[in-house]
């Protein structure tokens, strides 16, 4: 039986996600199922083996996305002061 989740994340990445299944010619929702089925695995394994292994599919997600721009202490202290005007 399937149910719906509901995600929130940023536009951009979102949006990215999308181009990377098109890509791979397959649906977010697979994806996010394949994460999810592989976090819970490697974690039962973990628990019975007591060992820190890294899930498959975050091994193949590693670098698929672009990587954004690094926040320096100058854009952190911009945040906090339009945060707490």
């Amino acid at each position: 039986m399937t149910s719906k989740i509901t995600l929130y994340s940023e536009s951009d990445l979102i949006e990215q996600i999308k181009i990377y299944a098109k890509e791979q010619n397959t649906s977010v929702s697979k994806i996010v199922n394949e994460f999810f089925t592989n976090l819970l695995e490697t974690s039962k394994d973990n628990q019975d083996t007591n060992t820190n292994k890294k899930s498959k599919i975050t091994d193949t997600l590693v670098g698929v996305i672009a990587e954004a721009k690094a926040v320096d202490i100058v854009d952190y202290k911009k945040h906090l002061e339009e945060k707490y005007q």
